[in-house]
């Protein structure tokens, strides 16, 4: 049994399940493949627990397996086990004050990425192929890029969420990380609907943020060897902007879902947590609207960045290497809304993103840790997306 599911990071595996099910139907073009879910995804006769034990507790068994889980299963993977994630997917950081913060085998000495944390460490670690999960704020892409996997969060919308406990619906997509392209195409030709936009012309624009424009050239070498490519520099002031319109959006969405209970139960939760749950509770309807007003302008923004779609974008994944184990407090807050400002591109635009690992973080203080480099399309070119990388994988 795998010691990373079960002792790092606290999984719960499969119980009472029909065999075909528990070890998938053995054929398929995803036979071989070990699948580990993340522990939002409902499997029949286990409780989701989603990362706090208040929760877990007052759960019921599900009575039936996910959608996504299953269409997996059927294509042959076989389900290794459930993942720990972060409280309710409510985090980056891939920590988890009741069940442990998971080993990022790259670069032990910092956070493995979150929310989908087991699922990212059990792929890194070669205790599962496909380590299946979510994204709502990043928690696909920021543990690729920290843990050096190919990771998909796609449009919104494009894989049903049924049977998934939500986070911010507006916003919650279905997503996979792998350690290598041909399993992630893999995993697309059985998740993805067929494509139904035109590919993208061969100018690419790689959007860089003003705090990594020292690093700006590396980018391009690492894409343009294979790519034209076009710049756009994002400000600070711009992407603070983008991570402040996102986090209104999503904690309005998350008290819709969670406000109830959390006030009614008052479960234990992580400081943190506690604190970002309890700011969505202030937020108020005008809040919202305004928050709506700058989306609509936000997406038309990437709308001219990409041509209307005629392009793909290019960014970094993450400002750069995982923060270390010992960040704390309102500097690991800090290094959130810094991350969020980035990430929320694709999910104010419902946009899917597809982090690779390409780089390596070797600025001081990044010990050569591991460092993802984007790819972003507008709504409805994931497999546009999946394809185009596989220019770039190693």
């Amino acid at each position: 049994m795998s010691d990373v599911i079960e002792r790092v990071d606290r999984s719960v595996w499969v119980k009472g399940l029909p065999e075909d099910i528990a070890t998938g139907m053995g054929h398929g073009p995803l036979a071989g493949q070990r699948l580990a879910v993340k522990d939002l995804f409902d499997i029949q006769g286990e409780v989701t627990g989603a990362g706090n034990p208040d929760w877990a507790a007052a759960q019921r068994p599900a009575s039936r397996t996910a959608p996504g889980v299953h269409a997996l299963l059927k294509a042959g993977a076989a389900l290794v086990g459930k993942t720990q994630t972060d409280e309710f997917a409510y985090s980056l950081n891939g920590a988890n004050v009741h069940y442990g913060t998971p080993i990022n085998p790259g670069a032990p000495d910092r956070l493995p990425g979150g929310s989908s944390s087991g699922s990212a460490i059990a792929v890194a670690r070669d205790e599962a192929d496909i380590g299946l999960g979510t994204d709502t704020g990043g928690s696909i892409r920021i543990p690729a890029s920290y843990n050096g996997l190919w990771g998909l969060r796609p449009t919104h919308g494009a894989i049903s969420c049924e049977g998934l406990l939500p986070l911010a619906p507006s916003f919650d997509t279905v997503g996979w990380l792998c350690r290598d392209h041909d399993t992630l195409s893999g995993v697309a030709e059985v998740l993805l609907p067929e494509a139904r936009t035109a590919a993208p012309g061969s100018v690419m624009t790689l959007l860089v943020p003003e705090a990594l424009a020292s690093e700006a050239g590396r980018f391009h070498r690492t894409l343009g060897a294979r790519q034209d490519l076009l710049v756009q520099a994002l400000s600070d002031q711009w992407l603070s902007h983008l991570g402040s319109t996102f986090r209104v959006l999503q904690g309005r969405d998350i008290w819709r879902v969670h406000g109830e209970w959390l006030s009614r139960e008052q479960p234990r939760l992580a400081p943190d947590i506690k604190a970002r749950f309890q700011w969505c509770s202030t937020l108020t309807e005008a809040d919202e609207q305004a928050a709506r007003r700058a989306r609509t302008e936000i997406i038309e923004a990437l709308r001219t960045f990409s041509d209307d779609g005629a392009q793909l974008l290019a960014l970094p994944t993450a400002p750069g290497a995982s923060p270390l184990l010992s960040l704390t407090g309102r500097p690991l807050e800090a290094y959130r809304e810094r991350l969020m400002g980035m990430t929320a591109l694709a999910g104010l635009w419902g946009a899917p993103q597809l982090s690779m690992p390409l780089l390596r973080d070797d600025r001081e203080g990044g010990g050569q840790a591991p460092w993802g480099l984007s790819l972003l399309g507008a709504p409805g070119q994931d497999r546009h997306l999946v394809t185009r990388a596989r220019t770039y994988r190693a």
